[in-house]
């Protein structure tokens, strides 16, 4: 059983590089230039932002479901960055460079478990966790800060 690691889609994002940092505010967000490196995690390429680079730090809902877990964090996102293309059974190095929690839900969007491990582990945790046929689906989040990192679903 494989699994796929989905990153959020540019065009869901693009257009707020485009606001004012005054309207900007109305959206919970704000934009900001890189000044560290590594330590911006893009969620749509999945790689580190790069010095310079300009990012949007925003609220996302990245559990939508309507059950007691329907949850939103600070996430970032580049500017002009395209849809990481991640290959099936592939953890991106900003994934494998850091502490990851799991969270694993069912098909009625409760969390059967949770867990931590190193990116490193992730592979393994992720195709531990997809043995059990309840888990439907998997969020990852960056475990220090606590921020949403992708969701991951069973590929075939």
């Amino acid at each position: 059983m494989g699994f796929q690691i989905h990153p959020l889609p540019a065009e869901k994002f693009q257009h707020l590089f485009d606001l004012s940092d005054q309207d900007l505010l109305g959206h919970k967000a704000r934009k900001m230039v890189v000044t560290e490196h590594p330590g911006i995690p893009c969620r749509v390429s999945l790689a580190d932002a790069e010095l310079g680079d300009t990012v949007i730090l925003l609220n996302y809902t990245h559990q939508t479901a309507d059950s007691p877990y329907h949850a939103s964090h600070a996430i970032y996102v580049r500017q002009g960055v395209k849809t990481a293309q991640i290959a099936k059974d592939e953890v991106p190095a900003v994934l494998r460079s850091r502490l990851i929690s799991l969270r694993l839900f069912d098909a009625d969007h409760m969390m059967k478990d949770a867990d931590v491990v190193e990116g490193t582990q992730l592979c393994d945790a992720i195709s531990k966790a997809f043995k059990d046929p309840s888990v439907a689906y998997i969020h990852l989040h960056f475990a220090g800060a606590g921020c949403f990192a992708a969701s991951v679903s069973r590929s075939d």
